[in-house]
């Protein structure tokens, strides 16, 4: 069976270009899901891995869809050896099933992990020097109506309204949601 895996990371983020690869390679089943790959608990990830079977392919868009460092692509891959699955990613154009692909694999994670701790750094770097030229004064505070939010906060704890219906009537982010909820809890 042909299973395919697709990942955003925020609800804002689209995810077409990833099933229109899905067509192209006929994936059968479509694990799908809206969360980073930061995340170690990925339920629709976990669901797939669970699913496949010996023989089956997993497509990948990239492999920044699947996992976020060379080790967690490492350990997935090596779990999909055990049970005899491939994995096939459309942009490296790697299958997993040749030695060819095994070692580009292997090599591309590495780089990929490479590219992500230099652009870090950079970033790092940069917010440095913007603070040292006063250009820098990290992020604008949020400004929350307590009583909007003591309404809002009653009701998400009845289950009248979910996270997403929180943050959109708070005109925040998710993450920023979870962040004030955590503020609020301490």
């Amino acid at each position: 069976m042909v299973v395919g895996y697709v990942r955003v990371s925020t609800v804002e983020q689209n995810e077409e270009s990833q099933l229109t690869v899905m067509k192209e390679y006929k994936v059968e089943k479509i694990f799908q899901e809206k969360v980073s790959a930061k995340d170690k608990n990925r339920n629709e990830l976990n669901r797939m891995l669970e699913f496949v079977r010996e023989g089956d392919t997993i497509v990948i868009r990239d492999f920044s869809r699947l996992a976020r460092s060379t080790k967690d692509l490492l350990e997935i891959v090596e779990l999909l050896k055990s049970k005899n699955v491939n994995l096939v990613s459309s942009k490296e154009k790697i299958d997993s099933s040749t030695p060819q692909g095994r070692l580009m694999l292997t090599m591309i994670g590495a780089i990929n992990e490479f590219e992500r701790e230099n652009l870090l750094e950079r970033q790092r770097e940069g917010i440095a020097i913007a603070k040292e030229n006063g250009k820098y004064k990290g992020r604008k505070e949020i400004n929350i109506d307590q009583e909007l939010w003591n309404d809002l906060y009653v009701k998400y704890l009845n289950r009248e309204i979910n996270k997403t219906q929180f943050a959109k009537k708070l005109n925040v982010s998710r993450p920023t949601l979870d962040k004030l909820i955590k503020e609020n809890n301490q």
